[in-house]
């Protein structure tokens, strides 16, 4: 039997033409630099962002839905200041309970899609 060896990357689905306000949220506010798309993807648009092992890729969908519930965790190493930039950008931020003795919260990107922050 074939064994599960990590996670190479997770994605999130967006609109069409949303490509800017992605890089101004997961670039611009989180700080995920952008990698390019490999020529062939590149032509169906979305964008991919990607920092060490962290690699989210944020692929068009026509019918677009925003997911509410399912949603990537992102590990930080300082929540408290991620939330004061989110926040003076007027991101929403809703704090949750410590999981495990970390700290968390949930922000929506600019689709509307969950986004779980937890500290490290």
């Amino acid at each position: 039997m074939a064994a599960i060896l990590g996670l190479d990357h997770l994605q999130l689905a967006m609109p069409a033409r949303g490509e800017d306000a992605a890089r101004a949220f997961y670039t611009g506010l989180l700080g995920l630099p952008e990698v390019a798309k490999p020529p062939l993807l590149a032509a169906r648009g979305g964008c991919w962002f990607e920092s060490g092992a962290v690699k989210l890729h944020l692929g068009v969908e026509a019918d677009f839905r925003p997911a509410k519930k399912a949603h990537p965790a992102l590990l930080v190493d300082d929540l408290s200041a991620l939330v004061a930039v989110l926040e003076a950008e007027r991101v929403g931020v809703t704090p949750d309970d410590p999981v495990e003795g970390r700290n968390r919260c949930f922000v929506s990107d600019p689709f509307g899609n969950r986004i779980e922050l937890i500290q490290g």
